[in-house]
């Protein structure tokens, strides 16, 4: 008997200490993303959601990268949430990028969450302390690539979620990606 009891005390601690641990409280499935280029000839972007499980989608993508950036080359993102995923029901969230130099946001917001998410699955140039330009002309492949939320909100209530991504810079293409999200609260 007293076997028991200490065993399922031991169990019921062990399933408290890691339920405590920092992780993110949702999970999420891509429904769309959009890409668009004000020229194909020095940026095109390849965008296309894949199903990976039953229940498990990732992101896969081919960027050929012919330009070069500047310290005018602009960065900005924006999220939207909508609890029932209708346009006309989109509000503007206060988690966004603000309009930044390229370089900037590389050794921000790139490098602690694009570089931990997609690093595992595509060929996105690596760096450790602070980004030397110029950035490399080339061409990016992502693979059925899981965003595992590092870097991101650990909470965010249920519904849809939009991100509209730029980037542009004098004597440069415009391009931008949109993607669309839902996110479920995580049951585990």
């Amino acid at each position: 008997m007293f076997f028991t009891c200490s065993f399922v005390g031991i169990l019921l601690g062990v399933l408290l200490i890691n339920g405590c641990r920092a992780a993110r409280k949702w999970d999420y499935e891509p429904i769309s993303i959009i890409s668009e280029t004000s020229d194909d000839s020095l940026i095109s972007l390849k965008v296309k959601i894949v199903r990976i499980s039953r229940g498990e989608f990732g992101v896969s993508a081919e960027v050929e990268w012919n330009y070069d950036t500047t310290d005018e080359t602009m960065v900005s993102a924006v999220v939207y949430r909508s609890s029932s995923g209708d346009e006309s029901d989109y509000k503007l969230l206060p988690w966004a990028l603000p309009n930044q130099p390229f370089y900037d946001y590389l050794n921000t917001y790139y490098k602690d969450v694009i570089m931990k998410n997609f690093a595992p699955c595509s060929n996105v140039p690596q760096f450790e302390d602070k980004f030397e330009p110029p950035w490399p002309k080339k061409t990016y492949k992502a693979e059925s690539c899981v965003v595992n939320g590092d870097g991101l909100p650990e909470v965010a209530p249920p519904g849809f979620y939009k991100i509209i991504f730029n980037c542009s810079g004098p004597e440069q293409p415009s391009w931008s990606l949109v993607g669309i999200f839902k996110l479920t609260t995580k049951i585990f």
